[in-house]
């Protein structure tokens, strides 16, 4: 077989480059019939997490070539957050106590360009936003300093923002917008993922070295912040687990647990490996 000339790859390059286009106009013809049937824009936030996190893990476990998988996911996220923001508009709100640029990296990878990102000073202030629009997302890095305000007190209380999401959807190392944040917004009924779900709760007598303990039963701790004798502590256990476990757990492992509330779920974590 004769090798093909440049000429006919460039070709082969442009007849791709028009049918993923053509694609992509199609894609959006179908979401502009999708908005008419759930009439979205009247209803709020068009965030699907569960959804989301299903189609990437997908992305991820078929994927193979040259490209790398960073290059897939960006163009996915960006294709998938462009068509939620057509379908209902909405904004970012970053909590950037932690420095803007990483916050910023994340909600540009994960949420592309024409969503509006909006900065705050603090959690407080990303809560009551998020409280008053219609749809919007808030964000927070998932780790905090020991000494920090527990920004995860206020997703308290039944008319309170909650977590829906935590990204990546796809970690590995080296992920190029890697920071793990939770991802905020009112209340999705319909659309919660509870593979893993979150409460915040007050720990006496707190004990750092407890985690390993924990592990047994799948139970994580995602962040603490101590003051005046108590932990404020933000946990992570599987959706199997009765919340009413809790307490006697800690129990065992000599401490007392109080003011335990539930404030959010969000998908199993997926970690890609890498190649050898």
């Amino acid at each position: 077989m004769a090798q093909p000339s440049l000429a006919d790859l460039r070709r082969e390059i442009d007849r791709i480059d028009t049918a993923m286009h053509d694609l992509l106009m199609e894609r959006g013809t179908i979401i502009d019939t999708l908005i008419e049937v759930k009439k979205t824009i009247d209803s709020g936030s068009a965030f699907r997490p569960g959804r989301e996190a299903s189609m990437m893990r997908a992305l991820a476990e078929r994927h193979q070539g040259l490209l790398p998988f960073d290059t897939i996911e960006s163009i996915w996220r960006v294709i998938i957050s462009t068509f939620t923001y057509v379908q209902a508009p909405y904004a970012v709100h970053a909590d950037i106590s932690i420095g803007d640029a990483p916050m910023r990296d994340s909600v540009r990878f994960h949420f592309g360009f024409t969503v509006p990102y909006h900065t705050h000073a603090n959690a407080p202030s990303v809560i009551e936003a998020v409280s008053k629009a219609a749809g919007d997302l808030g964000i927070f890095a998932a780790s905090t300093p020991a000494t920090a305000t527990p920004w995860w007190s206020g997703l308290i209380g039944d008319n309170t923002p909650k977590i829906i999401a935590r990204l990546p959807f796809v970690e590995r190392p080296d992920h190029p917008a890697g920071l793990p944040v939770f991802v905020i917004s009112k209340p999705l009924a319909d659309a919660a993922v509870r593979d893993r779900v979150l409460y915040a709760a007050k720990v006496e007598r707190w004990r750092g070295d407890i985690t390993s303990a924990l592990n047994a039963d799948e139970i994580t701790i995602e962040a603490v912040s101590e003051a005046d004798g108590l932990a404020a502590i933000l946990l992570s256990t599987p959706g199997s687990l009765e919340p009413k476990r809790l307490p006697a757990l800690f129990s065992t492992l000599g401490l007392s647990m109080s003011d335990l509330h539930e404030i959010g779920s969000h998908a199993n974590r997926f970690h890609l490996s890498q190649p050898d």
